[in-house]
């Protein structure tokens, strides 16, 4: 039996396979975080929401453009711990909502490609290093699932007006500025998508979204009357910083190559210390010039890989991506389409940035980075099929072993330190105890 018939008749087993395999390396990579200000900013308001009952209106600080609206990251920490009070209640609610970001965009999928497709998808997804690298609890972490239901709704949106899904679009869009600046990727998408008019809106949807958006943000307009700490920086950059300077929008455009590729975070390939495999100091220094070696390489040529997809998708949008006029579309047409609408939000908001990118402020977009590649799959799946087949079982066996090393050491992650032990400690230190929510009781 062929590789890619084996994969068609065992469709689920492998399908729920792959899932169970990520929800693993999820729950490894939580319990082997490294804490800093990324996690004490977002636990410190959860912990306060819960034990004192102050439940600030305002998330993390960002670079220059100060502190994020909303309560949103509060909520996300301090609700599951009025449940359970444990460091692992929030974090538990984490791996649960991005695993649904899967199945939003897994639904959009399925309606797409064939079978196999959908499991190159699942292991591109759920086993991919840029995906798992990012299961700690800081705000970046939860924007998958902003991300999918974006997909998801404008995908239902394609063919009908529907007032729940333009209401849920609107609710993406909005608690995803809640959670990190990166938002306007998603309004610039949507705006696009409406101008090109291969979305149908309901406006009484969108208006209830955007006054559900609003209603939520009282709280934080209030605050911001009284502590101008949370606004803006003082800084000499200004609105289209990017735009004036060139390189952050080209940093930004090769993010999104680099997100379809296996080109990973450096915080991934450089920062290993191998101190687990041996004590000899140039036997590990060899090591770490192979795994970067391997890394960089394999990177590098993903990344060429990823351009000449996206310039064969390219040459699919280019006879109509300015026209206004209907045109009929398959799913993965329209599909292509809606990435395309995603690389412009990037440009536009790296454009409009005062600051210059890293990959956490664009990994909103990491899921329809896979699009095009998931396009030219299908090709493969109708012209060489045992390709297809045996380069996802590749990809699969190489995503897990760099998960495993980069779960164990890396820059963020350490399996010489506990989660829940740093977490504790970091509550002794604030002052933060159980008591106080007893004797509040």
């Amino acid at each position: 039996m062929s590789l890619n018939l084996f994969i068609e008749k065992n469709f689920k087993p492998i399908y729920w396979s792959i899932f169970i395999c990520s929800v693993v390396l999820l729950l490894l990579y939580a319990s082997n975080q490294i804490l800093t200000g990324d996690q004490t900013q977002m636990l410190i308001k959860g912990y306060l929401g819960a034990y004192q009952g102050t439940w600030l209106s305002y998330g993390n600080a960002a670079s220059v453009v100060g502190n994020v609206p909303g309560s949103l990251s509060t909520l996300l920490v301090g609700l599951p711990l009025l449940i359970w009070n444990s460091p692992w209640a929030p974090m538990l609610l984490l791996p649960i909502i991005r695993l649904i970001s899967f199945f939003l965009f897994d639904h959009v999928i399925k309606q797409c490609f064939s079978p196999v497709v959908r499991i190159s998808f699942a292991v591109l997804y759920l086993l991919n290093p840029w995906f798992l690298f990012d299961s700690l609890i800081y705000n970046p972490a939860y924007l998958c699932f902003f991300a999918a239901l974006h997909c998801w709704t404008a995908f239902k949106m394609r063919e009908q007006h529907s007032f729940i899904c333009s209401f849920l679009h609107v609710l993406a869009i909005g608690l995803a500025m809640q959670i990190h600046y990166s938002w306007p990727i998603l309004a610039a998408m949507s705006a696009y998508l409406y101008y090109r008019g291969i979305i149908k809106v309901s406006w009484w949807g969108l208006i209830a979204g955007g006054v559900a958006i609003l209603a939520s943000l009282i709280p934080y307009f209030i605050e911001m009357q009284h502590n101008t700490g949370i606004q803006s920086q003082g800084t000499d950059r200004y609105l289209a910083w990017g735009a004036v300077h060139v390189y952050p929008v080209l940093k930004a455009a090769l993010y999104w190559l680099r997100y379809s590729s296996f080109l990973f975070t450096n915080r991934i390939i450089v920062d290993a210390d191998f101190l687990w495999l041996s004590d000899t100091a140039w036997v590990r220094t060899v090591i770490d010039y192979l795994w970067q070696g391997l890394l960089f390489t394999i990177g590098g040529l993903t990344v060429v890989s990823s351009w000449a997809i996206n310039r064969k998708v390219w040459r699919v949008i280019k006879p109509h991506w300015r026209s206004r006029s209907t045109i009929s579309l398959s799913s993965a047409d329209w599909l292509m389409h809606y990435a395309f609408s995603a690389f412009i939000g990037i440009i536009i908001s790296a454009m409009l940035s005062p600051i210059i990118f890293s990959y956490w402020h664009l990994i909103i977009a990491f899921g329809f980075a896979l699009f095009p590649v998931l396009y030219y799959a299908e090709h493969w799946q109708t012209k060489r099929p045992e390709r297809l087949a045996l380069v996802t079982c590749v990809v699969a066996g190489y995503f897990l072993v760099v998960n495993l090393v980069a779960s164990h050491d890396s820059n963020k992650f350490s399996y010489l330190i506990g989660y829940q032990e740093q977490v504790e400690a970091y509550l002794l230190e604030e002052g933060l105890t159980y008591q106080e929510l007893l004797e509040k009781k």
